[in-house]
């Protein structure tokens, strides 16, 4: 007779066990392309409660993972077959590398007997993503599959975020298997406690300053310490500045923030970080687009440097106090009145002296005044997602942006195609907020298929299409870097950008003049759906200022240069 107290093993296959540890690590969108080699997982995802998007190219999945990620903080997640599949999410995961965002990349790979044989659509994908990952993993047991999505989901979310890769060849997938017993979760890195004697030091080199600046990047948004920095300047009343990924850490609408520093950065900016006698950096890595040529930076300036990730103190500028730890922690620590108001007022003259303006002369549209007008109407809570060239700048200037998590944009690889796929990521995950995609005529057409998953899913995000018939900013580059010779950057043999979008089933219209923009804002912002606004400007338009390279960044040309 049978023993009917026997206990019953758990067996399922690889594919089974990856979705129920996604599951189990509180994932609940994915963003995929099927094929030969990820097709156990996918129909594993049949059985689960996990929301598959479909994108139209696997480069799309990454990037929306991305947006996803940055939109709410949470793991984005995407998944593709082996080889052109795993080859195409690559762009998007060394994005992901370079600005630091949470994302677990999982990859079809042909059997494990067949690895290394030059096999259908088989690529080593583990090798060439070493890179661009914080850590990449080839699972060679069904069993094993639980527990390496569990350590990957950890890796990818502790310390400083990043990207990780599961490789996961077809018959780990099918086999059946019972778990291994394991940790329920991995212990993330404890971050380092701050040290005690340079916080003292730094403690007295503040009070000594006379023209003190803090220098925010986009460890503040990683750390979610914004209340802890905007807390600093309400004591400190230190003036400050950005870069690019630090946007929306500090107010903007804050007296003593100067904006964004570097190469297209606010002169009141750039003109107090060459003035300042000390540099408080915080989350910020001293990128050769903040700093011009990094020799001339800042020149009298000391340096405070803090950061969670000890290997970018020091990295490119010494600092006279290293601060690793917990940006909270030490901003608490570090927080005191300074007599700086004759510094104060000299920045609060520097921001009303060049403070934006939007009267362009002309009938033509201002794209840093459509802009403008556009953030404010959408409100505190819009999330702008832009593409990579002319129009990325001007947002950066111009956007109201009051949170790090509100600008999505690819800072460290500028990756053109961007702004579309990480709308749609955001979008799906803030699903009430206001997500506004900006684009030029060049970087729509990199990822222009995602339309379709927009109208598949009926995501509303806002479409701003910039088009000045070329590529603007490799023009204006050739303009004044390379004596007028312009060579391949002519777009104007682009296509109906309305009736394309109407040929995916998007909405769609299209303006030239600047009394149109009212009209349009309120059009676009009350759409139900999807939505796209073509927007024709100026080809000869150029972004303003501009550091020419090799150059400090005191020595800025403007439109009059």
């Amino acid at each position: 007779m049978a023993d009917t107290g026997a206990i019953k093993t758990d067996l399922r296959s690889g594919a089974q066990w990856l979705v129920a540890a996604l599951e189990a690590a509180g994932v609940d969108t994915i963003f995929g392309y099927p094929g030969g080699a990820i097709m156990p997982v996918y129909d594993a995802l049949v059985d689960s409660r996990l929301r598959h998007i479909l994108v139209r190219h696997e480069q799309g999945a990454a990037l929306a993972a991305d947006g996803y990620a940055r939109a709410s903080g949470r793991l984005g997640v995407c998944l593709a077959t082996s080889g052109p599949g795993a080859t195409n999410l690559l762009t998007g995961i060394a994005n992901a590398y370079l600005d630091s965002v949470p994302m677990l990349a999982i990859t079809g790979q042909v059997a494990s007997g067949l690895m290394g044989t030059d096999a259908f659509q088989e690529v080593d994908i583990f090798g060439m993503s070493l890179p661009v990952v914080k850590h990449s993993f080839i699972v060679r047991r069904a069993e094993d599959v639980a527990a390496t999505v569990r350590e990957a989901c950890a890796i990818a979310r502790s310390g400083r975020p990043g990207p990780v890769l599961i490789d996961l060849p077809k018959d780990v997938q099918l086999a059946r298997a019972a778990a291994q017993p394991g940790p329920t979760a991995v212990a993330a890195a404890a971050v380092p406690a701050p040290d005690r004697d340079a916080l003292v030091a730094a403690r007295a080199l503040l009070a000594r300053s006379e023209r003190p600046l803090l220098y925010v990047g986009g460890g503040v948004g990683m750390a979610r310490a914004e209340s802890a920095l905007r807390d600093f300047v309400a004591v400190t009343g230190m003036p400050s500045v950005c870069t690019l990924k630090g946007l929306g850490a500090i107010d903007p609408d804050a007296p003593e923030h100067l904006g964004m520093l570097g190469m297209h950065g606010s002169p009141a900016a750039n003109h107090a970080v060459q003035s300042c006698d000390l540099l408080l950096v915080v989350g910020a890595r001293f990128d050769d687009r903040a700093t011009g040529k990094l020799d001339t930076f800042a020149p009298g300036a000391r340096v405070i440097h803090i950061d969670a990730d000890m290997a970018e103190i020091g990295k490119l500028r010494s600092a006279q106090i290293a601060l690793a730890g917990s940006i909270p922690l030490v901003l608490a620590a570090l927080s005191q009145a300074l007599p700086i108001e004759s510094w104060r007022e000299h920045c609060a003259a520097l921001r009303a002296l060049y403070a934006n303006r939007y009267d362009a002369p002309g009938a033509d549209i201002y794209a840093p005044a459509l802009l403008r007008e556009l953030s404010l109407a959408a409100g505190d809570q819009a999330i702008v997602s832009c593409d990579v060239g002319q129009h990325q700048m001007w947002v950066a200037q111009h956007w109201h942006i009051r949170a790090p998590h509100a600008h999505l944009s690819s800072g460290g690889l500028g990756a053109m195609g961007y702004g579309l796929p990480a709308a749609l990521g955001a979008q799906l995950a803030r699903p009430d907020a206001c997500v506004v995609c900006v684009s030029g005529d060049g970087s729509i057409m990199m990822n222009i298929q995602e339309l379709a998953t927009l109208r598949r899913y009926a995501i509303p995000v806002k479409i701003v299409l910039l088009d000045n018939g070329c590529l603007g900013m490799v023009r204006q580059w050739q303009e004044l870097f390379f004596e007028q010779r312009y060579s391949e950057v002519d777009l104007s043999d682009n296509p109906d950008f309305v009736a394309l979008a109407q040929a995916f089933g998007i909405e769609a219209f299209g303006i030239d003049a600047r009394a149109q923009v009212p009209g349009a804002i309120r059009r676009l912002l009350d759409a139900r759906g999807p939505i796209l606004c073509h927007v024709r400007i100026d080809p000869r338009a150029n972004v303003w200022p501009l550091v020419p390279p090799g150059k400090s960044n005191g020595e800025m040309m403007d439109s009059a240069a």
